[in-house]
């Protein structure tokens, strides 16, 4: 009997063709929906492994009522805090994930929104839908220039890191960042310069987020940090949305204490905080950052490497360790 793979919602093909070519039996979940608890418990019942996605909460529950055949569970994501790893480990199941081909569309994203909120794109977008634009304005939609400007970055991972290469090589920018430790060689790279977090708040024109979802990073940026940065600050979260504050958030941009945010994530994801989506100088977009076409195949086959991997009695090229 063939070993079995659950796919807890439709992905692209590429890593599913991997899985069927192996002589896997592959099912996927063409609902397209999130299930719920229980509905996930029965779904994976007698699985070899688990495809899921980060809006796919295992825990140790999930994980037994898999059964003593799961081997592994696979994210589709680079972050994996859906996931309880200690509780995975704790029965012998592998967890992976899919880091690395997302970096170049996350950062693509995040400019994507930094210049949207900075150049008011969809504000300006909606004034000419509904026919306002009626003639030139020289003091119309008016924003910051992003050339030669100060970029704070907050996480240096991968990502982080490609966002500077965009920031200092593409708009000469200066770039501060803060993380767990320094990075000597990134510091002479990109002419950059190490900031604790509330130096770098106080100091930057523009403020991304680039951090995992974890109990000291979960509303790293709040009421507090708000009142540290400029007022002419723009705020970009392309991480995990509960690392901001999205209550003290809107309260911020409510009164004027920051310019504007530019979100990819959401503190209760898919529900926003009230307020939120009543804000002009907001930029709201639904968990896309990753969704290039080659960023989602490539996940899709490293998943599919991953599973391959675990099945064959391998270590898994991205295992999850705790």
């Amino acid at each position: 009997m063939s070993k079995k793979v659950y796919v807890t919602r439709p992905i692209l093909e590429g890593g599913i063709e991997m899985l069927k070519k192996k002589g896997l039996q592959v099912d996927v979940n063409l609902e397209d929906r999130v299930l719920s608890k229980d509905e996930l418990k029965k779904a994976i019942t007698g699985y070899d492994a688990v495809l899921c996605l980060l809006t796919d909460k295992i825990d140790g529950e999930v994980l037994d009522a898999a059964g003593p055949n799961l081997k592994i569970v696979a994210n589709y994501a680079v972050g994996y805090d859906n996931i309880d790893v200690k509780a995975a480990t704790e029965r012998k199941v592998a967890v992976s994930n899919t880091p690395g081909v997302l970096t170049e569309a996350v950062a693509e994203h995040t400019f994507a929104l930094l210049m949207s909120v900075s150049k008011r794109i969809v504000e300006a977008d909606k004034f000419v839908r509904e026919g306002k634009y009626k003639q030139w304005e020289p003091k119309g939609f008016l924003g910051p220039q992003i050339w030669g400007k100060t970029i704070g970055i907050v996480g240096l991972g991968r990502i982080g890191s490609f966002v500077a290469q965009i920031a200092h090589g593409g708009f000469n920018m200066e770039v501060l960042y803060y993380d767990v430790k320094k990075n000597p060689e990134f510091e002479m790279r990109f002419s950059a310069k190490y900031r604790n977090l509330t130096e770098l708040l106080k100091d930057s024109d523009f403020v991304t987020v680039h951090v995992p979802l974890l109990p000291e990073t979960h509303h790293l940026i709040g009421a507090k940090e708000f009142g540290t940065m400029k007022q002419s600050a723009i705020l970009v979260n392309t991480s995990r949305g509960p690392v901001i504050d999205e209550v003290s958030l809107v309260e911020a941009l409510k009164s004027d204490k920051i310019a504007g945010a530019g979100l990819d994530v959401f503190e209760k994801e898919p529900e926003l905080t009230p307020g939120l989506a009543d804000l002009p100088n907001v930029v709201l977009t639904p968990h896309t950052a990753s969704a290039t076409r080659e960023a989602r195949m490539a996940m899709s086959k490293i998943a599919a490497e991953n599973i391959i991997a675990a099945l064959e009695g391998k270590t898994p090229p991205n295992l999850v360790r705790i």
